[in-house]
């Protein structure tokens, strides 16, 4: 057995020799200013959000304008009812949307760490 390993045993001893200084360099590391796992969730869930308020006006104010040229183009009365519906429901959906973002920004501070500080 130990002719077999010859020169391959001490590379893989070698090898691993450094592979397990390597993870003790790593595992000692502490980080100093690293975020919380909450903070960064936090950061994302605010960049997600913005990002899709921004689509989501977007699209609105694209549809929107669509249902209002249908709307003013059309002489089937059915069609201008369906756009009036459809303007109504653009408008509250944007309106929700935009007040989550509101609601959360009101309601962070009131709320820290679990607990109710108000």
């Amino acid at each position: 057995m130990v002719k077999q390993l010859g020169k391959n045993g001490r590379l893989q001893t070698a090898y691993w020799s450094l592979v397990g200084m390597v993870s003790a360099a790593l595992v000692s590391v502490q980080p100093v200013m690293a975020d919380t796992i909450w903070e960064r969730f936090s950061t994302i869930m605010r960049d997600v959000y913005g990002e899709i308020v921004a689509i989501s006006t977007i699209v609105a104010v694209t549809v929107a304008a669509i249902a209002l040229v249908v709307r003013m183009v059309s002489r089937n009365q059915r069609a201008v009812d369906e756009a009036t519906s459809w303007l109504k429901r653009i408008v509250i959906t944007w309106i929700v949307l935009n007040s989550l973002g509101f609601v959360v920004a009101y309601l962070q501070p009131l709320i820290s760490g679990g607990n109710y500080t108000g």
